[in-house]
């Protein structure tokens, strides 16, 4: 049943955002998570924005959650949508029956997010007509999380200047690895290759991009203003407006 809104609720505040990203041991992954958290809160002040993390980094998800009254949106700093979307955080927001939570979709694919990639490629170097690019992906034993790598790569070369051809690969979990994907455009007859990192952070995986045998290889999505552009997409798309968006948890602990 829908509460009709009392005169007050325009000055209500609007639910808090809490970004909830994967965690790394990588002290420089750490401080590009908190450097795009604080560039969503510059583009929406006024706006409480908390950041927790799955795994390795404190706070976790649960001790944010434990913190927090009222609404919420979850916000994903993930690029596909794994086991940490299946199981982690529902598990998580099931233990926290005290919070009206609403789950946002996560990051990847994106167009947005293909704007941020080829200006890391553009970074490194590469220009149109370079030749073919790898991007690497993390990478998932979820196939619906590696499928959206393959969009990904799509919508990267709609966005690149003379549609040159891109090509998915993972770094783990999944083929081809992007070493397999840049001998195998060798083998083609390209003599330069690039990979792009479809990565938001440094880290273990962003170093083992770098050994891939590419020309150039670009750094990770990390702090691109598109990335706080795509949060804030997220949120405000989950929040909705006047009806009850896709990722409400209920009573029940199940997300809808």
């Amino acid at each position: 049943m829908t509460v009709p809104a009392g005169p007050d609720a325009a000055r209500q505040a609007p639910p808090t955002l809490l970004a909830v990203a994967h965690g790394t041991r990588d002290a420089e992954g750490v401080a590009v998570t908190e450097a795009l958290v604080a560039g969503v809160r510059a583009l929406r002040p006024g706006l409480r924005v908390e950041r927790c993390f799955l795994d390795l980094v404190a706070p976790s998800l649960p001790e944010a959650l434990a913190g927090l009254n009222g609404e919420v949106v979850l916000v994903p700093l993930l690029l596909g949508a794994g086991y940490h979307v299946r199981a982690d955080i529902p598990g998580a927001l099931a233990a926290a029956p005290h919070l009206r939570v609403r789950v946002a979709r996560v990051l990847g694919p994106d167009p947005l997010l293909a704007e941020a990639l080829a200006d890391r490629l553009a970074d490194a170097g590469w220009r149109a007509g370079d030749g073919p690019v790898v991007l690497a992906a993390a990478g998932s034993t979820d196939p619906g999380a590696n499928a959206g790598t393959a969009a990904m790569a799509s919508l990267l070369r709609e966005h690149l200047p003379g549609g040159d051809e891109v090509v998915p690969a993972h770094l783990c979990a999944a083929g081809p690895t992007p070493a397999a994907a840049v001998a195998a455009l060798r083998s083609e007859g390209h003599a330069r290759v690039a990979v792009a990192e479809y990565l938001l952070s440094p880290g273990y995986f962003a170093r083992s991009a770098t050994r891939s045998g590419a020309c150039l290889t670009s750094a990770p999505l990390g702090t691109h203003d598109a990335l706080a552009r795509l949060v804030m997409r997220r949120y405000d798309k989950a929040r909705g407006a006047g009806r009850q968006p896709r990722g409400l948890l209920t009573r029940s602990g199940r997300i809808t």
